[in-house]
């Protein structure tokens, strides 16, 4: 398997030449998996990594277990993408916003407006769309499990509520470094600034951005209620998630036991849609009892205001694979 060097920094490969690995070998009566993510236990990553644990030591009879590292404790995702390939992280739940300069291709699912709905979505990552996308990471030193779920990411601020793109000019949000998210934001009018995850609390804090754009399950599960004043329910863009195994990890395993893998992959990431199906009903109606005053918005009409974006992204994606996935039902 051919392993990327993208993202390799000289810090890093120095920490992980020192670092001893934690998968014990196959003669072992027993091996820990480490996992990373980047948000709590009790997030729909939390989810996502109890189910595929509680999967993994059912199926192999406590062979193997799963020591979790929530709260980006082993790093940011760009730092997990690389523990991944070196064979220091063995397991990770990450954003696809993380994976896309390892498979630019599967970015395509992050165009805004272009999923409907949770249902809609799921049949296409289900689909062969969605399954030939998961494909394309073993390509690139990564192997892909399954797919995973943040939800549909929405606007929060500290400045004003905002209903219509008017309402969002100069707004300065944090994104992440998704230059699909970036270019439809500009757009808009408002100031996109890519931030690291770990950084957005404190940021918000200071006054630094003046909000961030996240799916329910995240904006519920990191507290941002206690930081930000508004929600407005944009949906603009889809959320997606991985679960990816070093292959460091699942090129020594039996036939027997990369199945098993694959089934805890695949429970993983049912466990995070099951979260988020809950927390779209849920979690509006928390938020408000926690002092959020939340917005609906004029959807159709931030989707016309991203569409001048579509001619990026049909010549980045190609214009039949996007009519694809908008004309999946």
């Amino acid at each position: 398997m051919r392993k990327s060097a993208q993202w390799f920094s000289p810090a890093l490969v120095g920490a992980v030449a020192a670092a001893a690995i934690t998968v014990s070998t196959p003669a072992s009566a027993e091996t820990t998996l480490k996992m990373a993510y980047a948000l709590s236990q009790q997030s729909h990553y939390g989810a996502a990594g109890n189910a595929f644990a509680k999967t993994l030591d059912e199926g192999s009879g406590g062979k193997y277990k799963v020591q979790q590292f929530a709260n980006s404790a082993l790093g940011g995702e760009r730092e997990v993408i690389e523990g991944l390939q070196l064979g220091t992280i063995d397991v990770a739940v990450l954003s696809t916003g993380a994976t896309m300069n390892f498979v630019p291709s599967a970015a395509v699912f992050d165009v805004p407006f272009l999923l409907r709905d949770l249902d809609h979505a799921r049949k296409v990552l289900d689909g062969e769309i969605g399954q030939n996308m998961l494909a394309e990471f073993n390509k690139r030193g990564l192997i892909a499990l399954a797919w995973g779920e943040q939800g549909f990411r929405h606007l929060t601020n500290n400045v004003r509520a905002v209903k219509t793109p008017a309402d969002a000019k100069g707004l300065k949000i944090r994104t992440t470094e998704n230059q699909l998210h970036i270019a439809a934001f500009r757009e808009i009018g408002i100031l996109p600034t890519p931030m690291a995850w770990p950084e957005v609390m404190t940021a918000l804090q200071q006054g630094t951005i003046d909000g961030q754009e996240n799916p329910l399950s995240v904006i519920t599960s990191a507290k941002l209620s206690q930081v930000q004043k508004y929600l407005s329910l944009t949906g603009h863009v889809y959320a997606p998630a991985v679960i990816i195994v070093s292959p460091s990890v699942y090129e020594s395993l039996s036939d027997q036991d990369k199945a098993l893998l694959q089934k805890a992959g695949k429970d993983a990431g049912q466990a995070m849609r099951d979260y988020v199906s809950n927390v779209e009903t849920s979690g509006v109606e928390q938020l408000k009892a926690e002092g959020m005053e939340v917005s609906e918005v004029d959807r159709a009409a931030f989707a016309k205001a991203v569409e001048p974006a579509y001619k990026d992204y049909n010549k980045r994606f190609g214009e039949k694979l996007i009519e694809q996935i908008r004309n999946t039902q």
